[in-house]
């Protein structure tokens, strides 16, 4: 994750075309690629109160826990049916030496977070306390080595610890308490490499990469799924080298991308904005897709057999920090709908992007969670992964979108820069469908529009629609969110208004500001 320091002032210029009926056409007889579970996957990073407060209160807090980890906490992720977390960053995970977070707690040396203010840390949660968590909640783990400042003895030693089932790492695992190795497949071979990773040059990084994989060993059964610390954006040569360079010697390579409004400066309130800037986040956040496209066709050229699948392992927005605290930032309606239009996309390229990981799962960034001492909220973004939750594992449909009105959304911050400078066309009706395994059709739909309400109608192309159900996320104004003083402004509803035509098809209306997921047999 980056360190940002600068001040952004947002200039939009926005057009509008008149509103008119949507008709969405979703081939229900011909199943895609499965969306899998593991782009819904989440990210944990010692950063302000993700992990201490957040995930994390110790067994001794009065806070209700199940040793250590917050009881709210572990509820809410259950229900979220979290496929996959990353740990422990981010910018973090290249100065994380592992053996200072295990064994007694009380001899865990502590540690300066000098990527994030500089806080002390006690070690209190290290492998064990993540891999179990982990466990309790049947999430896949995927740990981010330090290869900035670390070695590539300390990665070989780490995963030998997590997985092998005999020898050395493995007797002091156990010694530690835990008998049984972890399984760990997901391996990420350093983080933003070009960047706070250690700064490296994309030729450097590639050589780096092939040595410490080649001391990465698969242990017990376990084959490790090895991941290149990949690009930023729009930084496409990265991702040419690394193909050129790496090549099949990874299993994934990752893709970094912020809804962000530039790394100078203010990068504006969570919460106080006005309607153009609501319309030209949705257009940032509808600009991964162009730059997703770039990079797996760079890919194809050096693996025309899409071996190689696309991790976007760090994605969703960030605006300034509450007061006090360390990006921390609230969760508003404009959060959820980039949560929606994000995983509308992703869903479109399930057949080479195979995990996503929004940033982050408690109180950093667009996390699902917000915590105060024994007080805990579901956000908006929350309340999304939920309704997206039958999207996972089911086998994506192709969908279009006719007749929906457009706006022209453009920053006049980046007026020169030609990657953000353009006008970005905003569609105020996104839509994805999936097929599940048995046999069930769901399809999302996300209407931006702050101010009209849209008549929607559904085809289903070759299925015969028997009944259908639905829910709602929707709220009064763009920046309508859930405090801890008012917990449920925001929250998810049963939807009544879907209704078969004579023929077959469905329509409904729907609310401005509105989210639907409707289930259809």
């Amino acid at each position: 994750m980056r360190k940002v320091l600068l001040f952004v002032a947002l200039a939009l210029s926005v057009t509008t075309s008149a509103k008119q009926s949507v008709t969405v056409n979703v081939q229900a007889g011909k199943p895609g690629a499965t969306i899998n579970k593991n782009i819904y996957g989440q990210f944990s990073e010692h950063l302000g109160t993700c992990i201490y407060g957040g995930l994390w209160v110790g067994p001794e807090s009065s806070i209700p826990n199940t040793n250590g980890y917050r009881n709210d906490v572990l509820n809410a992720l259950r229900e979220l049916h979290v496929p996959l977390m990353r740990w422990p960053g981010g910018c973090f995970a290249d100065e994380y030496h592992w053996m200072d977070g295990i064994g007694p707690k009380e001899n865990r040396p502590r540690m300066v977070n000098n990527n994030w203010g500089g806080i002390v840390e006690d070690n209190s949660f290290g492998t064990h306390e993540f891999l179990n968590l982990c466990e309790m909640l049947n999430i896949e783990p995927y740990i981010s080595m330090n290869v900035g400042s670390g070695s590539v003895e300390e990665a070989a030693k780490w995963v030998e610890y997590m997985n092998a089932a005999d020898g050395p790492m493995a007797k002091i695992r156990k010694q530690n308490g835990r008998e049984e190795p972890w399984h760990v497949r997901y391996i990420g071979v350093g983080n933003e490499a070009w960047g706070c990773g250690g700064n490296m040059r994309p030729e450097y990084y590639s050589d780096i990469f092939r040595r410490y994989q080649t001391y990465m060993r698969d242990y017990n059964g376990t084959h490790i799924v090895k991941i290149a610390s990949g690009a930023s954006d729009y930084d496409y040569e990265w991702t040419e080298v690394l193909m050129d360079r790496i090549g099949s010697q990874m299993n994934a390579v990752s893709l970094h991308y912020y809804t962000v409004a530039g790394w100078d400066g203010s990068k504006g309130s969570a919460t106080n904005f006005s309607k153009d800037d609501y319309y030209w986040c949705l257009g940032k956040a509808l600009g991964i897709e162009p730059v997703i496209q770039k990079h797996l066709d760079i890919m194809s050229k050096a693996d025309p057999n899409h071996r190689i699948p696309l991790y976007v392992d760090e994605w969703g927005t960030w605006w300034d920090s509450e007061p006090g605290t360390q990006l921390f930032q609230q969760n508003t309606m404009r959060d959820a709908f980039v949560a929606s239009l994000s995983l509308d996309v992703f869903h479109k390229y399930a057949d080479r992007i195979q995990m996503t990981n929004i940033a982050q799962v408690a109180n950093v960034l667009q996390s699902m969670v917000l915590t105060k001492d024994d007080k805990m909220v579901l956000t908006p973004t929350y309340y999304v992964y939920k309704m997206y939750i039958p999207h996972q594992d089911a086998k994506s449909l192709a969908t279009t979108v006719d007749g929906c009105a457009v706006k022209l959304v453009r920053n006049e911050r980046f007026k020169n820069n030609p990657a953000e400078g353009a006008n970005r066309p905003l569609p105020l009706m996104s839509a994805t469908a999936s097929k599940a395994a048995d046999g069930k059709i769901h399809v999302s739909l996300s209407n931006v529009d702050a101010d009209e309400e849209q008549e929607v109608t559904v085809n289903l192309n070759d299925f015969s629609a028997k009944k259908v159900t639905g829910q709602i996320l929707t709220s009064g104004a763009i920046n309508d969110y859930n405090s801890f003083d008012n917990p449920n402004k925001v929250t998810l509803k049963e939807y009544k208004g879907a209704k078969i035509a004579k023929d077959g098809s469905i329509t409904l209306t729907m609310p401005a500001l509105s989210i639907i997921t409707l289930e259809v047999e």
